[in-house]
């Protein structure tokens, strides 16, 4: 499986750009040439049609939307890219009306909340990215994942003074010591597990609305290779020792800021014995099992944009 050609969020065909996110007024120029494109996004979605396509707008069209942060020049707009023709898209970030609580709840339950709520005119990536084409998926998912890191780095995490936005919206600079401070990527590793019965095992996070399965997943930690974090994580969230692991492919997935690295690995163990905080159920299933149980809705699969969506299926042998 090559994740990029089945998966339009890991694909990006359009350059970003990064030799023009040192001049200083690319922003201007970009918005005084009639060519740019212009996205608009806020909280985990971005502007789009009727239709559910990407909404391109122009910088007159933008010109009245409320200001990221009043405060801070140049906090409202981010450089995505620049096409083969010489355009240049940028994202125009806005304010949310009604932010959700930085804390209280699972960042998941967050995220699914907002899809379920998202105005008119407004998509989740979530819900938009099995829809776009390689380019838009890349431009999309930039603006989503440089959005949410902004909100969450407005202070520097050395001596807690404001920062300030440089560089086309990539890097924020500490006022007090003048620390640079670049968008973060957290890995995260995701993997179908099969047995020599040819099973694979999937879970139900605790959080999860019920009939929702999926792979198993999570972050590495400090000093890990990502071949221990996959074998550590399905033995503490299941208890299934695992041996060979092999790469499979990556997406990027801005829920706030992690990159998905796919791997595929096989059980030396079928006992399923779930740790009950991440996962409440785990269990393995046969191809007919698992058609039969997501015909009947009695198992949600993974959403087709998703990464999760691509390891299943490819060990499935087609679409579910």
């Amino acid at each position: 499986m090559i994740v990029s050609d089945d998966l339009p969020l890991s694909r990006a065909d359009i350059d970003r750009a990064a030799h023009r996110r040192t001049e200083t007024d690319v922003v201007d120029t970009a918005l005084r040439t009639p060519s740019t494109r212009i996205v608009l996004v806020r909280g985990g979605s971005v502007g789009t049609t009727p239709e559910r396509a990407l909404a391109y707008r122009t910088a007159d069209e933008v010109a009245g939307l409320a200001h990221a942060d009043d405060a801070e020049p140049g906090a409202d707009w981010l450089l995505l890219g620049e096409d083969t023709d010489g355009v240049l898209y940028l994202a125009r970030r806005v304010p949310e009306p009604d932010p959700l609580p930085l804390a209280g709840e699972p960042s998941d339950v967050l995220v699914h909340r907002r899809v379920a709520t998202a105005p008119t005119g407004w998509t989740s990536l979530r819900e938009l990215g099995a829809a776009l084409d390689g380019a838009e998926a890349g431009l999309a998912t930039t603006a989503v994942a440089l959005d949410a890191w902004h909100d969450r780095h407005v202070r520097c995490p050395r001596c807690g003074s404001a920062t300030r936005v440089e560089q086309a919206g990539w890097i924020r600079v500490c006022v007090a010591d003048g620390s640079e401070h670049y968008p973060r990527t957290d890995p995260a590793v995701i993997m179908s597990v099969v047995d020599d019965e040819d099973r694979i095992l999937l879970g139900h996070a605790a959080q999860w609305a019920p009939g929702r399965w999926s792979t198993l997943a999570g972050f590495v930690e400090s000093g890990e290779s990502l071949e221990h974090a996959v074998r550590r994580e399905v033995l503490e969230e299941t208890g299934v020792v695992v041996d060979q692991v092999s790469y499979r492919g990556s997406q990027p997935w801005p829920f706030p800021a992690s990159l998905m690295l796919g791997f595929r690995a096989s059980a030396v163990t079928t006992d399923v014995v779930v740790d009950g905080i991440e996962l409440a159920d785990a269990r393995w299933f046969t191809r007919d099992e698992l058609a039969t149980a997501v015909a009947s809705g009695d198992v949600i699969p993974p959403g087709r944009a998703s990464i999760a969506r691509a390891l299943v299926e490819e060990w499935f042998g087609g679409a579910l």
